[in-house]
């Protein structure tokens, strides 16, 4: 006898909520798993097939009755149906859950606007995590509404939603003063008068996201280091017109600032090394890509005054030397992290030091030297000290040879305390393992991409 389907589709296509239970698992869009009796609902049955047939009518009535009940539906996530979502779904989603809402992402529903948010800004006025991250249709007017009805929201993402203007911050500083965490990417209408009006209302911000928001000036981040003292995140990648000026400014008013990223932000200098190492001595991660200007002076103050930074991201640093790495061996013990991308000075003896340095044996876990054409398989050798390596990368490192690689898998898949794991790898596949593919280019040498990565599962006889 053929086992009924639960009526969950059929009770919630009016309410389009069919596309979103279509996996038979609310949970991949809410958190509807919370008591043991819902668990024993929503779970498999282990009963037999005849028993089966006479349980399924009264688990439908309850799959349906904790489905509709809007107080299970406080966390969605849509995702995965971004194709397929309307501004009608979100309508009716909010009327469902009203009030009970706490957490919404309709990333990349591009089908989902104005109108529609509206309703749901009326409906779910306890929201406090809105992702519209690529909802390109989004305008001002849902940051209007946003702000006259949803005056608990602290995060909110519009990265990508390219018609906001500063009169949506304008807005979110009237109505939404709790705010926490805004990212605005990508939204290159906003301008420093914004930002003004943004930090003046929203002075608990502790996050912010402004990557490609190139008419930001120096101006704007002089109103956030006097506004927000709190910040903790910033991101300022490609926002071509900062100078040393705006960015001191931060340094000065921003004491708790973690994580800062300027990469692409060419018109810095040491000046903004000197600022961060005297000013925020909380600093963990610094992301400088492509600021040309920056050398060996500048970091060296850097790793004196940060030697608990976990992250230090140096791409195309052509200034950078063997000097920057010494000083990082000697000061950063906890350095996690190391990006030396394009850095054209680097040599094996830089990498000797990092690889003597206090980092070395229980911290280094990534380090990227691709383009670093100085480089050779001596310095795969002074690599070998450090047992926690997860990454290294190694493109068009030309120098680079297979015997270097294949001296320095062997040694890297012998543990700390000296055992061997390559021969124990099959039967314990959690434990780290190089994968390395070669292939040659041409005369002037080889592409190599070394990974050491985690797997949690390793395919039926596959060799290592």
């Amino acid at each position: 006898m053929e086992v009924p389907r639960l009526g969950v589709q059929s009770e919630l296509q009016p309410l389009d909520y069919a596309r979103a239970t279509a996996t038979r698992d609310p949970s991949c869009v809410c958190n509807l798993r919370h008591s043991s009796r819902q668990r024993r609902i929503v779970n498999p049955l282990s009963k037999g097939r005849d028993q089966t047939h006479n349980l399924m009518v009264p688990i439908s009535r309850a799959w349906n009755v904790l489905a509709l009940d809007g107080s299970n539906w406080q966390r969605i996530d849509l995702f995965d149906f971004q194709r397929d979502i309307e501004g009608r779904v979100v309508e009716n989603i909010s009327k469902r859950c009203g009030g009970f809402l706490r957490k919404l992402s309709l990333r990349g529903c591009l089908g989902v606007g104005d109108n529609a948010l509206r309703t749901f800004a009326q409906n779910c006025r306890n929201i406090e995590v809105l992702n519209l991250n690529g909802c390109t249709k989004t305008t001002d007017a849902t940051c209007t509404s946003l702000s006259k009805f949803c005056s608990k929201l602290r995060h909110l993402d519009l990265a990508s939603c390219t018609s906001i203007t500063n009169m949506s911050l304008k807005a979110l500083s009237e109505g939404c003063p709790l705010l926490e965490q805004l990212n605005i990417s990508w939204c290159d209408q906003v301008t420093k008068d914004g930002i003004q009006a943004l930090v003046r209302g929203c002075g608990g911000l502790k996050a912010l996201f402004l990557k490609g928001c190139t008419q930001l000036e120096d101006e704007a981040l002089k109103y956030i280091g006097a506004h927000c003292p709190e910040l903790v995140t910033l991101n300022l990648q490609t926002c071509l017109q900062i100078t040393d000026e705006g960015l001191i400014t931060i340094c000065r008013g921003c004491h708790k600032l973690q994580s800062l990223c300027a990469s692409g932000c060419s018109n810095i200098t040491d000046a903004i090394l000197n600022a961060l190492g005297q000013n925020c001595p909380r600093l963990r991660i610094l992301e400088v890509a492509r600021c040309s200007q920056l050398t060996d002076v500048g970091f060296t103050t850097l790793a004196r005054f940060y030697g608990i930074t976990p992250k230090i991201n140096l791409p195309h640093f052509f200034q950078i030397t063997d000097s920057t790495l010494i000083q990082l061996s000697i000061h950063c013990p906890r350095l996690q992290v190391l990006s030396l991308s394009h850095c054209e000075l680097i040599t094996d003896d830089g990498i000797r030091h990092l690889g003597n340095g206090a980092c070395a044996h229980d911290q280094l876990e990534v380090i990227e030297l691709d383009n670093c054409p100085l480089i050779t398989d001596a310095s795969l050798e002074h690599l070998k000290s450090c047992h926690s390596l997860e990454r290294i990368e190694l493109y068009d490192c030309q120098q680079i040879t297979r015997a270097g690689i294949k001296r320095l898998r062997v040694k890297m898949i012998v543990s700390p305390s000296g055992s061997s794991v390559l021969s124990t790898l099959s039967f314990f596949p959690s434990f780290p393992f190089l994968h390395v593919l070669i292939s040659d280019l041409d005369s002037c040498g080889i592409y190599i991409y070394l990974d050491i990565q985690q797997r949690e599962k390793k395919k039926d006889g596959e060799q290592i």
